[in-house]
This record gives structure tokens, sequence and C-alpha cells, in this order.
């Protein structure tokens, strides 16, 4: 089993991932600005730290086998989750990606298809811009993966059943691109126990 530190750990996502990795029997260090709604939980050791304070992120990741980003892209930039990250000796770092940057038919990016909602295009911007940072970092620093959600990131049930894809945007039978929180954070976990894209992106969806 492995010590999994969780940035971001009371969020949607997060939280989803903490329960996933628990349910598995992993240690799970959960990171958070606040963390009273986490509690006393078995397996579980909480930190409270402001992603902005390099050397208490540092400090809260450093001896995890893995580190998993939560955070949100258009307050946190790539650097101040992966420097700490590398600083601290921590070798593989997962991230929530985000759909945006996830290619359509004809090789438009999601964020550049007509209709793209104006609300998420500062998020969604901020994330090509960070799955990029990572493309860019020397192989022996970091063993990365960004694993984007499909167009929809909604509440659901634990299915166990989804599909896998690379670049492209994953649109089921009946024309939605969805995938629930819970079975994201399945194909999450699954890449932490067993590493099938290194220093890729690739996707989740129904």
């Amino acid at each position: 089993m492995s010590n999994i530190a969780i940035i971001g750990a009371t969020g949607r996502a997060g939280s989803q991932l903490l329960e996933e990795a628990l349910r598995r029997g992993h240690s799970v260090t959960a990171i958070a600005r606040n963390t009273a709604k986490i509690g006393q939980r078995a397996g579980v050791v909480t930190r409270e730290v402001d992603v902005a304070d390099s050397a208490a992120l540092q400090a809260a990741v450093a001896g995890h086998d893995v580190v998993i980003s939560a955070a949100h892209f258009s307050t946190i930039p790539a650097s101040a989750i992966i420097d700490p990250v590398k600083k601290a000796g921590v070798k593989r770092l997962l991230v929530v990606g985000g759909a945006g940057s996830l290619l359509l038919p004809g090789g438009i990016k999601v964020i550049d298809s007509p209709g793209f909602p104006e609300e998420y295009k500062a998020e969604a911007s901020a994330g090509g811009v960070y799955l990029d940072t990572l493309r860019k970092e020397q192989e022996q620093e970091l063993d990365w993966t960004f694993l984007s959600p499909s167009a929809e990131f909604v509440e659901g049930e634990r299915t166990g059943h989804f599909r896998l894809g690379q670049d492209d945007l994953l649109v089921s039978a009946e024309g939605r691109s969805w995938i629930s929180f819970a079975d994201y954070a399945i194909a999450m976990l699954d890449e932490v126990e067993k590493p099938a894209h290194r220093r890729q992106r690739f996707t989740v969806g129904y």
C-alpha cells in the first residue's frame, strides 16, 4: 500500500479521491486550508496548509510515495505544486486535470469550440498551461500523470464502469460526455496502483 498525499482533499474531486484511497487501504495525508470537515479518521493524517506557502507544502508532502493534486488551476499556478513536490523528493505527481485541453474531432480543443462557457475559460485555460508545464518537465525529476475528466464532471454513483482515452474527448453513445467524481477517483487510484500513463495525459468517461 502507498503513502499518498492529496492536495485539495476537501473538494468535490479531492474528497472522492480520499474515500477511494482509504477504501483500498492506502495511508493518506489530506492537505487543505481547512480540514475540519474530514475529522478524525483511521488511515488519515490532516494538514492545514495554504498551497501558496511553498515551504509548508513541501513539508506536508515530504516522505510520501505519491502526491495527488486536486487544486484549482486558475488560482494555483503549476509551479506552486510542482516545485514543492520536487524539492520534497517525491517522484510521482498525479494531477486532477480539466477537459478544456482535450481534443474534438478535427483537432480543435474543447476550450476553443463554439459555445464553450465563458465562466469556465479561465480555469480551463490555466489547466492547459499546467499540462504544458508538466510536459516540459525533465524525466528524471518528476514522474507525472494528468487525468482529464470528461466535459461534465459531476456528482454521481460509483459504478466502476467507464472508458479510458488519451487526448480525445470521450462521448457516450447517447452523445453525452461525463464522469462522476466517484468513478473518476477509481481511475486515478488505478493509476496510482498500476501506472499505465507515466508522463502522459489520459482521460476517463462513460
